[in-house]
């Protein structure tokens, strides 16, 4: 293809410092946004009759969207179904669920946080105890009716809430259009430790996780990625339950310098773009060739995907190039974009590492694709989007953790600090407060 078709290619790269990178600029800057009014009053009514109805609401709605044939009977997955899904795997499936397993095991348990107590010399001791909830429901999408189980989504969700504690932990998955759950996302379920699943989607299942029904119980933490209706739903809830995040569209922004594949880079930018027709592709490059070269690619690559129109609809509106002027404005942007995953497809990254800011992940080099942190690579792929990588984290043990305060004071201690206790409270007009304090302190009774 000839650079001088570029015109009637899919993104034209446009110069970050001109009007036009300006515009784009503030457009990705600021595009945190929730669910339209539609879905919030439509996810509000089918939270509200599942909180109603229980069982009978999620098997309705499971029978209109999902399986017309559906009944209560199916709702919970037996371990009948469980040792016919280990029948069903092939041994390659089960050796990459076991090193996928095994990296994300060993990279969350450094996540662990303990308890502690500190110590005064006049008595006080202090501290925080660290206790994982009791219950977790972990939400994995349906992937296409089934055809495509979405396998590292329980691999991420599940190991975390293992490794924290959690004694009671609910997977829950939309059934196919004959009741059943992917063998693989049954597998993978039982790898990690979960036996206790249920076939529910879209927002039922998590108005089901968060109220509890006669068959799902309630839990204190909903996780797991879904469409606009999970998200809303997960909104909806959140102060009733804990929730991982409010997530959007999935994003990548790469800076690609001119010692990166243009080959590479589009077939990276791909992988976003074929998630979701509002997914978010984004280059900065310092080359104009890499640039150039990169539409190129992706007008060849498009055509070997499975979803080229889920993948050729997110570029053609939301994909973005923009020429940069050095790779210091290229990291200064990308902070200000604040994406979920950020690649450096640079001759020297690790420099480049201390002046990160805002990201989700950041990916090192030219051989580190979002790909192997989606799978194997071991941390977790549940990230901030839509720029709340700003003041968010990934999803990991803490997501499954709470912490107490501890605090226990002598009799010495008390006395000493009893004034300063009512000169304050009484300062704030709480003069119970006070009175606790100096009841104590007078030995009054």
């Amino acid at each position: 293809m000839k650079s001088g078709e570029l015109l009637k290619m899919i993104i034209k790269p446009i110069a970050a410092s001109s009007e036009a990178g300006r515009k784009k600029l503030a457009e990705l800057t600021d595009r945190f946004q929730l669910a339209d009014s539609s879905c919030r009053q439509l996810v509000g009514e089918i939270l509200a009759k599942v909180k109603k109805e229980g069982d009978r609401a999620v098997i309705e709605y499971t029978r209109k969207f999902d399986s017309p044939d559906f009944s209560r009977e199916q709702l919970k997955v037996t371990e009948m179904e469980i040792d016919r899904a280990y029948e069903l795997v092939d041994d390659k499936f089960m050796t990459s669920l076991s090193l996928a397993r095994e990296r994300i095991q060993k990279f969350h348990e450094r996540e662990m946080e303990e308890s502690w107590l500190l110590t005064r010399d006049d008595g006080v001791i202090t501290g925080r105890l660290v206790r994982p909830v009791d219950s977790a429901g972990l939400y994995v999408p349906g992937g296409r009716g089934g055809k495509t189980p979405l396998v590292s989504s329980v691999l991420m969700n599940g190991v975390p809430a293992g490794i924290a504690g959690v004694k009671h932990r609910v997977m829950i998955t939309p059934p196919d259009r004959n009741g059943g759950v992917s063998p693989a996302l049954l597998v993978a379920a039982g790898e990690c430790g979960i036996t206790e699943i249920f076939k529910a989607g879209s927002a039922w299942a998590i108005g089901a996780l968060a109220y509890g029904t006669e068959s799902i119980g309630r839990v204190d933490v909903i996780v797991g990625p879904g469409n606009q209706f999970v998200t809303e739903a997960k909104r909806q809830v959140s102060g009733r339950v804990r929730i991982d995040m409010i997530a959007g569209p999935s994003e990548v922004l790469i800076v690609a310098d001119d010692t990166a594949d243009p080959a590479a880079v589009a077939a990276d930018m791909l992988a976003q773009a074929e998630h979701d027709p509002q997914a978010l592709a984004i280059l900065l490059t310092t080359s104009s060739y890499i640039a150039r070269e990169t539409v190129i690619e992706l007008e060849e690559q498009l055509p070997e995907l499975t979803r080229e129109g889920i993948a050729r609809t997110s570029l053609a509106d939301r994909g973005t190039i923009l020429l940069a002027d050095d790779l210091e404005q290229c990291i200064e942007l990308a902070n200000d974009i604040a994406i979920e995953h950020l690649e450096l497809q640079i001759n020297d990254p690790f420099p480049c590492l201390a002046k990160i800011r805002h990201a989700g992940a950041v990916f090192l080099g030219h051989y580190s694709p979002e790909a192997c942190g989606d799978y194997v690579a071991g941390p977790n792929h549940v990230l901030p989007t839509m720029g709340t990588a700003r003041i968010s984290s990934a999803l990991g043990v803490e997501t499954f953790l709470k912490k107490s305060s501890i605090i226990s004071y002598s009799r010495k201690a008390f006395l000493a600090d009893a004034d300063h206790i009512i000169n304050l409270a009484e300062l704030e007009g709480l003069t119970a407060h006070a009175r606790s304090a100096a009841i104590r302190r007078n030995g009054e009774k």
